[in-house]
């Protein structure tokens, strides 16, 4: 049920305001997660010798000859000691030797930090709420960030530490998120709140890069860190003001809204707190089902996110700040095809026009399948950098169908532990975050051309269309039986009394 604002005597709904809270710390946590990507390219000492045995051709950028024939001659010749003049190499700060194997690794520390929360930050969040994890999350992330210039002149070890420890920090969040949603909103509204969590999530992504960038070529690499230290600061002040773990602990939501969405659950969730049934959670079919299906999404969305920038710039020939702008018009898609769907899944749920098990697998073929053939098609039609960019951006754009699916079926199968379930995909689905980049090394090592990065879109596709496949046949949108609390197992057995014969 949607209640009309009106009824509150002109006041907004808490739970919108949490709502829109949800898309801010969505937008601040991609923002401190993808932001290194773009970093990155302005902090590399580019090289200026051409390929060796055991060195790969440079990005089209970094070096330029007169023609591709100048280059086939050259070829001829022992140039195993042939310098080719730099070009002039743009004055954004202080640039570092590291190599494309340790640049996999700061890019991939991240994840390796988010691997280790996101899976208590689930129990954590039922237990304890969530208002102080994502608080102090986001206050501790703005420290950490500010110091990374700090961390690149003393060692890239420190930056690769650094960047887990933002990890680390950032792993409770979006576990967090699934638990406020399940304490806040109520079934009907489910959908376009995870479609805050997405869309913020994107919406950080397509300002972050461009943003970067500008920030990058007018200030210099060490501002791409400080505003965003600033800003994840502003975000951890601001929820601490706004949001409390429940509609019953907010000091100034009306009677009428708390009872509304109290009442909205039914007996689907529970005060009680209990231990999650993992037993039965990790021998489910659905949420097996969901898990691959999570995976699949994930690791497409870190693929694009990590290494977006570097195909752009690097394969396609666009400069820092048309990779950075380019790079972000996928995630603009994906953001708007998020809100759009997760409109049209909550109007399809309240009109009961299909049961929540059709709902979320029928527009599986929107977030996986289509996604899965346009990187299919991507490098037997993407010989134009804009068809190859257009088929990425349509790649992400269906893909923001998972609001209806993967991001929103935890929700649908155990209310009471969402953020357990959300926290147990996440940190498999994490793996994702590192072994893309660790992918593309692979694939990428002797050249850097569209020959060898279809090996990476076809594996991505492959992930697609398999964990689609096997949605369909075994998902559920059902309430499942090991969500049941017995808040009555807690109660006090009744002494028993005795008689004595004097």
């Amino acid at each position: 049920m949607i209640v009309d604002t009106e009824a509150f005597l002109g006041s907004v709904p808490k739970r919108i305001i949490v709502t829109i809270m949800i898309f801010v710390a969505c937008t601040a946590s991609f923002m401190l997660r993808v932001h290194m990507s773009i970093n990155l390219l302005a902090m590399i000492q580019p090289s200026t010798t051409l390929p060796s045995n055991n060195a790969s051709m440079l990005p089209n950028d970094t070096i330029s000859l007169s023609s591709s024939e100048e280059i086939s001659n050259m070829t001829t010749f022992d140039i195993a000691n042939l310098v080719v003049p730099a070009p002039v190499i743009p004055d954004y700060g202080p640039r570092y030797d590291w190599s494309q194997n340790m640049q996999s690794h700061i890019l991939g520390a991240y994840f390796y930090g988010y691997l280790l929360t996101s899976l208590p930050a689930g129990p954590l969040a039922e237990r304890y709420g969530p208002q102080r994890l994502i608080g102090y999350s986001f206050l501790l992330c703005a420290i950490v960030t500010a110091l990374f210039p700090l961390f690149a002149t003393v060692n890239v070890w420190f930056v690769i530490a650094g960047r887990f420890l933002i990890g680390v920090l950032s792993g409770c969040v979006y576990p967090t998120l699934h638990n406020l949603i399940s304490r806040w909103i109520p079934p009907n509204e489910k959908s376009k709140a995870v479609a805050c969590i997405a869309g913020g999530s994107t919406f950080g992504t397509v300002i972050t890069w461009p943003f970067a960038g500008l920030l990058i070529e007018h200030f210099g690499w060490v501002f791409a860190f400080y505003v965003p230290a600033f800003l994840s600061a502003m975000v951890g002040f601001v929820w601490f003001w706004l949001i409390a773990d429940s509609p019953g602990e907010h000091r100034t939501i009306q009677k009428e809204e708390r009872d509304l969405i109290e009442a909205s659950f039914g007996n689907t969730v529970s005060k009680a707190k209990a231990k999650p049934p993992f037993g039965k959670v990790i021998t489910s079919l659905p949420f097996i089902a969901l898990v691959l299906s999570h995976y699949s999404s994930f690791w497409g969305l870190n693929f694009f996110v990590t290494q977006a920038p570097k195909f752009i710039s690097e394969v396609l020939g666009f400069n820092l700040t048309n990779a950075g702008f380019l790079s972000s018009l996928p995630y603009l898609a994906r953001m708007f095809s998020g809100f759009f769907f997760g409109y049209v899944g909550d109007s399809l749920r309240r009109r009961e026009v299909l049961t929540v098990t059709a709902l979320r697998k029928s527009f599986i073929v929107f977030s996986h399948f289509l996604p899965g053939a346009f990187l299919i098609a991507l490098p037997f039609i993407g010989q134009d950098p804009i068809v190859t960019v257009s088929c990425i951006i349509a790649c992400l754009g269906f893909n923001g169908a998972s609001t209806i699916t993967n991001l929103v079926n935890a929700q649908d199968l155990a209310p009471n532990f969402a953020a357990t379930l959300y926290g147990m995909m996440n940190f498999l689905a994490t793996t994702a975050g590192f072994l893309a980049p660790m992918t593309v090394a692979f694939f990428t090592k002797e050249n850097n051309t569209m020959d060898e990065w279809k090996y990476v879109f076809l594996l991505t596709a492959g992930f697609y269309v398999v964990s689609g496949a096997f949605f369909t046949m075994f998902g559920s949108g059902k309430v499942q039986k090991w969500n049941d609390i017995k808040e009555h197992q807690q109660t006090d057995p009744t002494p028993t009394v005795q008689t004595i014969r004097l």
